[in-house]
């Protein structure tokens, strides 16, 4: 009985895990430049005495969606989105260099060029600081050009350059933050070969309808587990009562 109600436990506690993935990718289905983590059911061995064949099932993270989301057009000079593989680099909250999708950008009341999370768009030299202007335009090669205050087009001017990497996907991590890192704490060097689409953004690669269909069925799968460890109590309950008889 033991046995019965710990598999229906753990399987419980793993549709849980499963359900929390599930949930943080429909959270962020609006996201900008959201990349959906991947999750899977595995199976461990048991450690300890007993049968080499033993093993139980667990969920884990196994990485995140690679695929590219859908670039949708806003018009906006200062939303951009990376064509194809590659990164925007920022610096995160500790202050270190992390990449993201995200191309949503803004200027600041001090002039430094951040992204709708708030973090810091970094260039090849540091933080891009953008002086007053006119307008701000973002060229494919993430050169950023101003038209001075009270100046016409014709003297526009190239004030910085957004550090674009390409780092392999493997070598890559997801932080709590959900910015990306090299595993090794180094810094991925610039990449010329990335591009970027001025006046698009790249939209979440979760796919609603997916997810949504996922819960239901986690949800299902949660039930029976339930279902499963309240039959193993009343098994128990009854045992009891006959042994007493």
């Amino acid at each position: 009985m033991d046995k019965y109600l710990y598999v229906a436990m753990s399987g419980a506690k793993e549709t849980l895990r499963a359900q929390a993935v599930n949930s943080h990718n429909l959270a962020n289905a609006s996201t900008t430049g959201f990349r959906a983590d991947l999750a899977a059911f595995q199976t461990r061995a048991v450690d300890g005495t007993g049968f080499a064949s033993r093993a139980y099932a667990t969920n884990a993270t196994i990485g995140w969606d690679t695929t590219t989301g859908a670039l949708l057009s806003t018009g906006r000079d200062l939303d951009v989105a990376v064509n194809g593989e590659g990164w925007i680099a920022v610096q995160s909250a500790d202050g270190s260099e992390a990449y993201t999708r995200a191309g949503d950008l803004r200027v600041d009341t001090s002039g430094t060029l951040r992204n709708g999370a708030g973090d810091i768009v970094l260039g090849d030299g540091g933080p891009v600081t953008v002086p007053q202007s006119n307008s701000v335009l973002v060229g494919a090669d993430g050169s950023v050009s101003i038209v001075p205050l009270g100046q016409g087009p014709e003297t526009t001017a190239v004030i910085g350059r957004i550090k674009l990497v390409k780092p392999p996907v493997d070598s890559l991590e997801r932080g709590v933050d959900g910015l990306f890192r090299m595993k090794d704490g180094s810094q991925a060097p610039a990449d010329a070969s990335v591009q970027l689409a001025s006046g698009v953004l790249e939209s979440s690669n979760v796919n609603a309808a997916g997810a949504m269909v996922e819960m239901i069925e986690l949800a299902r799968r949660f039930e029976l587990q339930v279902k499963a460890i309240r039959t193993a109590e009343e098994d128990g309950a009854t045992a009891a009562r006959l042994l007493r008889v």
